[in-house]
Order: C-alpha cells, then structure tokens, then sequence
C-alpha cells in the first residue's frame, strides 16, 4: 500500500519517522537542551508566580499567628504554531513504497531541523525563521531581558562573568544553570589565554562542542545571534535560569498533511506545476522570564 495515499489528505509517518522528528526536533534546539519540555495541553496556559519571599514566624503558646505579606500572580504561556512545507514532483505519488519512505524520511529530518531552530527564533528573538522579520505582536521573549554585557574588548570569559553577576548580584539572586553560546563565541573562549601565553581553558578544544563551562551547562547554536535566518542580532551568550525561567512544550504534534491543489505557500498552483505539497506542523506553547536571563552583546558587523 502506498504511504502517500492519492485518495486522502492525511500522510501518517511510520512511527520511527515520526518519534525521530520530535526527537530531532527537541535535541538540536538549544532552549530544549538546557530548559526541561514540559507537558501542555492545548491553548493559553496559565501559572501561578509567588511574589516576594514568605516568611515563617515564631508563636509562643497560646499567641495569634500572623499572615505573610507575599502574594501570587500569574503569567499566561501562548501557543505558537510551527509548520514546515515541502514541494514535491506528483510523481511521487506513483513510486513504489521504498521511494516514498525515501520521500518522507527526508521530510521528517529537515522537519525536524526548522523546527527546532523555530523554537529557538521565536522564544529567543520572536524571529520568524522564514522572512527573518521579528513578529512585532509578540511581547514574550527572551531577548527583551534589559540585563546586557557589551562585550566590546572585555575577554569573552569576563564579560559572561559579569553577565552571571548582574543576575546574582542582587537583594533576590537568579540562579545560573545555563549557557547558550553562538558558535563564534564559542571560538573566543576557547582562544582566551593566560598571562603566560597559554590557553586558559585548554579542555575546550576549538570550541566546536562545549557542553559545559565553569562547571554550568552550555549549548552552542547560531540560533543565539538569529542567524542565517534573520540579521545578526548582535547577541553572542544567554545566561540564566533556564530551568525555572522558561517554562514551554510541545501542545500538539499535527499529522502531516498531502496538498494536492491551490496554491498554499505562495509558489504557484499545484496543478499547473505538476507538484504536490507535504506540510509538518507542531505548536510550541512557552513563557519566559525575562528577568532571570542576561545577554553578552556585540555590535554586528555591517555588510
């Protein structure tokens, strides 16, 4: 039987394809790998914050007891919706079973890699991966953070230390449990060298898989400065509390989609170029903390 059956609109994954998309999908994002998903039903998704600090008190016997004067508030996680579109020849349709598998197995991987860089874009930058434009309705998101290190000519391992002191040095301290690092930034700290001309932290090799740094958990991805979907945005380190100040998951996975007329990415009718469409789609639903994070900065290079 055909996987990519002509006479409905509904494509289902073989089960290995579909449980690797949502696995890929997770460990490529760095927001997946230091921040726990969670699991989310469908819609808005309301939680309690608790303000201020609660305070026990000492009652002698037979004394009143007094109320603490913390209170709780809420924050509301949105739903984003993420979808993938691929074109195909109609062609396709018409092979035999080991091609289509081919077919979809492409489709799970490269699904599987937007995806995961979307949920980076949109909860760091509110980035929309495929116009590289910030989607001006979103007011969550992680770079709004006002906490912000120039990077400048500062060595890259001060400037993430004073990124980590503008979080813990305050009457309330954030904690610090991750690191999300471009690529280049990467590359700077493990260049960084000592008064003696040696390299300060040789067990960071050339930078290209630095899973932790002064003993906190780190994740490289280009996702940090938004590119090569969007401009540079100039930020090169996210460090905060990524277990406590995100809060997101994955609230409905979406079965693939076969299009087979119209027009439904904008590159022309089906018909008329003998094409059909496969659609992989997943919502996201998170909520972040601003508060809790800080940015290394750096102006971006023109041009």
């Amino acid at each position: 039987m055909a996987l990519i059956n002509t006479d409905t609109t509904k494509v289902l994954l073989p089960r290995n394809i579909a449980d690797g998309v949502i696995k890929d999908t997770i460990s490529e994002s760095t927001v997946a790998k230091l921040s726990g998903r969670e699991p989310q039903k469908f819609g808005d998704i309301d939680y309690l914050v608790f303000n201020g600090t609660p305070k026990a008190e000492f009652v002698k016997e037979g004394g009143e007891k007094a109320s603490t004067d913390a209170s709780w508030s809420s924050v509301t996680a949105k739903p984003h919706k993420a979808q993938v579109t691929l074109r195909f020849s109609q062609e396709v349709q018409w092979q035999d079973e080991d091609y289509q598998l081919g077919i979809l197995t492409e489709l799970g991987n490269a699904g599987a890699i937007a995806l995961s860089r979307a949920l980076d874009l949109g909860l760091y930058h509110r980035i929309n991966p495929l116009t590289g434009a910030a989607i001006d309705t979103w007011t969550n998101y992680l770079t709004a953070t006002t906490n912000k290190v120039e990077l400048g000519t500062t060595p890259p391992d001060e400037a993430l230390r004073s990124a980590v002191g503008l979080l813990r040095n305050q009457a309330k301290p954030k904690n610090i449990n991750g690191f999300a690092l471009d690529p280049a930034y990467g590359w700077l700290l493990a260049n960084v060298k000592n008064d003696k001309g040696e390299l300060k932290y040789p067990n960071l090799g050339f930078g290209t898989d630095i899973t932790s740094f002064m003993g906190v958990p780190t994740a490289l991805g280009d996702t940090v400065s938004g590119r090569p979907e969007a401009k540079d945005t100039g930020i090169r380190a996210i460090v905060g509390d990524f277990k406590d100040g995100i809060r997101w998951g994955v609230q409905r996975d979406i079965p693939v989609e076969l299009i087979r007329y119209g027009d439904p990415d904008g590159k022309g009718d089906l018909q008329r170029k003998n094409e059909i469409a496969l659609r992989l789609e997943l919502v996201y639903g998170w909520y972040v903390f601003t508060d809790r994070f800080a940015l290394v900065t750096t102006t971006p290079d023109v041009g």
